[in-house]
């Protein structure tokens, strides 16, 4: 087929993973029309082979770790290559969620661009950087996409994570915009397409869990607390004293996952002994059933 969603996951996030594959194809008129596939982290050993080495991320070194929340993120910009160069194909964080029509985007005229994305910052200085967390590409134009060789150079220091992220490194030219409805961060209204969940800490199924991911380094420019961050990560461990997550803030947000959760379990989707698992495994909050038990069932699908 040439028109495909991948949605790019770890262990930590599967359960979301698999709650997105099913909203895209719940909520698209026309769900035969594309493949949704999944991009695992234990099907690329490139990643796990630079585990505990240091790269370079915002101007400093960060250690690259296997079991941070996001260890996914090189894997965005692989479909070109799983597409064979060809095609269409959209990619997305595991915590993402389609509202609206998936095909809508999969269909879009792309004008010039060979790659699209939503402005990931307002800022004017910031305007020329892409959130790549949701992405349509024509594969066709990205021949030029190397990730293994990418990441390679992280580790090198000859390229910086952050700046990879935004396609700081594409030809401007290549770079198109997408509205952003197509990756709603952390807000749901009528006009949504995509909700994505990006601030880490309330996400819905994870609240009440201690942190498991590497906070952004936003002591920079501060040497004192760096060095704080740093003795807390040395003693206490890389997610010690960081607290757990936090409850979202929206209760429409909590309703949709697990409105979509409930309809994939009772669909056969995903199974109960799954949910059960990833629960123990600390990738779920403990009172998910709870929260299965008390959550409405969402209004019907697409017509």
């Amino acid at each position: 087929m040439d028109k495909c969603v991948f949605v790019h996951t770890n262990e930590k996030q599967w359960l979301g993973a698999l709650v997105a594959e099913y909203s895209f194809r719940r909520n698209s008129r026309n769900p035969d029309a594309f493949d949704v596939k999944f991009i695992h982290t234990r099907d690329h050993p490139f990643l796990a082979a630079k585990e505990g080495q240091t790269f370079l991320r915002g101007g400093t070194t960060r250690v690259w770790r296997m079991d941070d929340l996001q260890s996914f993120t090189p894997l965005r910009f692989l479909p070109p290559k799983l597409m064979n160069w060809q095609g269409r194909a959209v990619v997305t964080d595991p915590d993402v969620f389609a509202v609206g029509d998936v095909n809508e985007l999969l269909d879009r005229d792309m004008g010039s661009a060979a790659v699209m994305g939503r402005h990931r910052s307002g800022k004017e200085e910031k305007q020329y950087q892409v959130a790549t967390s949701v992405m349509l590409m024509d594969c066709a134009r990205l021949s030029h996409w190397d990730v293994e060789g990418d990441f390679d150079q992280l580790f090198r220091m000859e390229k910086d994570y952050k700046e990879w992220m935004v396609l700081a490194y594409e030809d401007p030219e290549n770079i198109g915009y997408l509205e952003d409805y197509w990756n709603d961060f952390d807000h749901l209204d009528d006009n949504t397409r995509l909700i994505h969940n990006t601030k880490r800490k309330t996400q819905p199924w994870k609240t009440g869990l201690p942190v498991d991911y590497t906070p952004a380094n936003k002591f920079k420019d501060k040497p004192l607390l760096a060095s704080i961050n740093r003795l807390r990560a040395k003693v206490f461990g890389e997610y010690g004293l960081l607290g757990h997550y936090k409850e979202h803030p929206d209760p429409r947000q909590e309703h949709l996952f697990f409105g979509l959760l409930k309809e994939c379990i009772e669909t056969g989707h995903v199974s109960e002994d799954l949910v059960r698992d990833e629960i123990s495994k600390n990738h779920v909050r403990h009172d998910a059933f709870e929260v299965l038990d008390r959550t409405p069932d969402l209004a019907a699908r697409a017509a």
